[in-house]
């Protein structure tokens, strides 16, 4: 999954230069988790810093309270991974540097997205909205993939919040004039997003 929607994400990049195994409930604890599970923890730990460290940027540049406060939510996004990190024994892949990451696809990932994002405040926008599409789809899989209780219910809290943060964003482009359109997720799943109200997430 992962793979799939970075190679669909840059292929929207370059097409839109505006925009610049199944879970067994029950079982938790701290015992062993598998090479995917490990490779996906790992892997959301270091999306959420990336979404962190540019809407940090985007602020910035911007001064929007929606970069500001999705930051924060961000932020808490982060540390609950790295206690799963430190939970199950695995080593942090989060570097301390701000857009600086191990995993070279989102290195790639955040510089295109920075650049997207600084073209224009709707671009901005725009570019904070496909950040959250592409977590929801993330944690789709990686909620799948793990046999984890605690790692079910943490990824499903970190999905809430993108579902928030989608709506947050969302609301600012129609407030610029903007109809948004899906740009990972079908349609069809964005539009009932769009559509329900915002969540009280346990992590949000």
């Amino acid at each position: 999954m992962k793979a799939f929607v970075y190679a669909a994400l840059l292929t929207l990049l370059l097409a839109q230069p505006a925009l610049a195994g199944k879970g067994k409930n029950g079982q938790s604890g701290t015992s062993a988790l598998s090479a995917q599970e490990i490779s996906d923890l790992s892997y959301m730990r270091e999306e959420e810093k990336l979404a962190h460290d540019l809407y940090v940027a985007l602020d910035e540049r911007w001064d929007r309270m929606v970069f500001a406060n999705i930051a924060d939510s961000e932020a808490t996004h982060f540390s609950v991974l790295g206690s799963a990190l430190a939970r199950y024994g695995i080593a942090d892949p989060a570097l301390p540097t701000a857009g600086m990451f191990s995993d070279p696809r989102l290195q790639d990932l955040y510089d295109q997205l920075l650049a997207q994002g600084q073209v224009s405040v709707v671009a901005a926008f725009r570019t904070g909205a496909l950040v959250e599409e592409v977590d929801i789809g993330d944690l789709d899989a990686a909620i799948l993939a793990t046999s984890h209780s605690d790692l079910q219910t943490a990824y499903g809290h970190l999905q809430c919040g993108s579902r928030n943060h989608l709506r947050a964003f969302v609301r600012n482009l129609e407030a610029a004039g903007v109809v948004y359109e899906a740009q990972v997720l079908t349609q069809a799943r964005v539009d009932a997003i769009l559509a329900s109200s915002m969540e009280r997430c346990g992590s949000n």
